[in-house]
């Protein structure tokens, strides 16, 4: 999945340690932060990044990477799989610095890794949830053919009140299953 995405303009590779400087510069900021888990703080400082890179916050496997612009790694995309009865499926994340916004190459992004991080680990669903104040992500989903299942009410404390999380998932027919 190293690929080059967006015409050219980003390629998803594996996290790496000397990523620290340009991770700190795009996610030390509130902007980026509000939209996601607070695992990911603001401000988000060098030690929040060290951790981060170091695996301690999430599992940095094989479907987790850093979206890299103009050599700088300034946003990531990631699933965290289910286990069990729950295996043919997992919950995607993503996020992208603010200097990038605005220029459709998330909905790109995720265009080229939805499919492939699917067939990857053999899912039949992927699912994501986004705040109800994050519009520009749900269209992210949307125009990559999730579809929208409701949304869970009052359910995220963050930043001194609870907020509305939308659900979408995207399906894919699998052969039997043993």
């Amino acid at each position: 999945m190293r690929e080059l995405l967006a015409g050219g303009r980003v390629q998803l590779r594996p996290w790496q340690p000397g990523d620290v400087d340009t991770l700190l510069a795009h996610a030390n900021d509130a902007a980026v932060s509000r939209g996601l888990s607070t695992r990911f703080p603001y401000p988000y400082t060098r030690a929040d990044a060290l951790a981060f890179l170091a695996g301690e916050v999430i599992e940095l496997d094989r479907s987790m990477f850093a979206l890299v612009i103009d050599g700088e790694a300034c946003g990531g995309i990631g699933v965290s799989q289910g286990r069990n009865e729950r295996r043919y499926s997992a919950a995607l994340g993503y996020w992208l610095g603010q200097r990038h916004w605005g220029q459709g190459l998330m909905t790109e992004v995720v265009a080229a890794y939805a499919p492939w991080v699917m067939e990857e680990l053999g899912l039949a669903r992927l699912s994501a949830q986004v705040m109800a104040s994050n519009p520009r992500s749900a269209r992210v989903l949307l125009k990559n053919g999730f579809s929208e299942e409701g949304t869970e009410r009052q359910s995220v404390f963050k930043d001194g009140q609870l907020h509305d999380m939308r659900c979408f998932a995207r399906l894919r027919t699998l052969p039997p299953l043993a």
